[in-house]
């Protein structure tokens, strides 16, 4: 008899267990929305990179509608701080969190929040730990900032472009890189200087990083941070300015040549639907011009109908394979052949583990990571 009564309550404390988590991540109802969370290095607003991930969310709500909630996190500068905004997340019911920013998801009790939260699926920008419920996801953001870097080669006079960048890692490296390539290849003669802010969105650095990098005599400007701040100062000082991330014409709007972007939404849907139907699964995405992952913003009103055509030239070479942004020759900034003629650099690990800087770029490789 006791065994039996044993029996029977554990089997009653078990439905009790399951009817207090009704509602819960554990037991979700049909019924109930999966829930999808946003994690951003800087402002939902900030009208650079955390905002265009922000469009990306909308767009899963618009084409989602009721069967999903979203929320985001913002300012999370720190990467530091992410295991205990993840845990807050966790304990809220989220099903899907993503991590819009480098590392983010690389931190927690062992390095491993994966781990720690087998039932959550992560999807982490730019990095490169994918794990059965971690994905990572990025594009080849270098092909349009080749483009970008040409409409700044056109419209240099003195072949100086000042070029305003966050932190010294790789990711970072290969854009400064293809940036000066596309610039040197409307001007062969240009010169790119770098001015590092060690963060990825700094209104103030950036705005004071535009003005010291024109008073050094740069006569074009582009960059690789996050708000249109120096936008704002290439307006004032009538500089030419290539922005990145988003189309920020209002920040510039008689100097705005263009900005290499990125289409989240398309991605960011199709992965929370795989996580509601249950097809999703991990892996590595590198999304490209020809499926619509990068593009350019709009141009401005001085980019020429010659650099435009010349812009649609490359832009198709590139989506046809004919044309790869690190094809050799290439040349460091001290004149060593980096990768041979004929040879072409692979996203992985080339492009993925890049500190060298190309010939004609001014500066070094910062070295103050990313904080964390």
């Amino acid at each position: 008899m006791r065994r039996k009564f044993v029996v029977g309550g554990l089997v009653l404390a078990l439905a009790m267990s399951a009817l207090a988590l009704a509602g819960g991540s554990a037991a979700r109802s049909e019924q109930d929305p999966f829930k999808v969370a946003f994690i951003y290095p800087g402002p939902h607003n900030d009208g650079g990179w955390s905002q265009s991930h922000d469009r990306g969310r909308l767009a899963i709500e618009k084409a989602l509608g009721n069967k999903v909630e979203t929320t985001y996190k913002e300012n999370i500068f720190s990467n530091a701080q992410v295991p205990q905004v993840v845990a807050g997340l966790v304990r809220e019911g989220y099903d899907m969190i993503f991590g819009c920013s480098f590392g983010m998801f690389e931190n927690g009790v062992n390095g491993q929040l994966y781990d720690k939260y087998p039932d959550v699926k992560f999807e982490q920008a730019t990095g490169l730990q994918v794990k059965k419920n971690q994905s990572e996801y990025f594009g080849a953001g270098e092909d349009t900032i080749y483009l970008s870097g040409m409409a700044a080669g056109a419209a240099t006079k003195n072949g100086q472009i000042g070029y305003i960048v966050p932190f010294g890692i790789p990711e970072v490296v290969r854009h400064i890189n293809a940036f000066a390539l596309g610039a040197q290849a409307m001007n062969p003669k240009a010169k790119v200087k770098l001015l590092w802010t060690n963060s990825w969105f700094s209104p103030p650095k950036e705005t004071a990083a535009a003005k010291n990098l024109i008073a050094a005599g740069v006569d074009v400007l582009g960059q690789n941070v996050d708000s249109p701040a120096a936008g704002v100062v290439a307006e004032s000082k009538k500089v030419p300015w290539v922005g990145y991330d988003s189309d920020a014409r209002k920040s510039a709007p008689t100097q705005w040549l263009t900005a290499a972007t990125y289409n989240w939404g398309p991605y960011y849907v199709k992965r929370v639907r795989a996580a509601i139907n249950g097809t999703w699964k991990s892996g590595f995405y590198y999304g490209t011009i020809k499926d619509g992952f990068t593009g350019l913003a709009p141009y401005g009103p001085k980019v020429t109908a010659k650099t435009k055509a010349a812009i649609a030239a490359k832009r198709k070479a590139i989506v046809s394979g004919k044309f790869n942004v690190f094809q050799g020759p290439l040349y460091d900034q001290k004149g060593k052949l980096m990768v041979k003629k004929g040879q072409t650099l692979k996203v992985l690990p080339d492009l993925y583990s890049m500190q060298w800087l190309s010939k004609g770029v001014i500066g070094k490789v910062s070295t103050v990571a990313p904080p964390g």
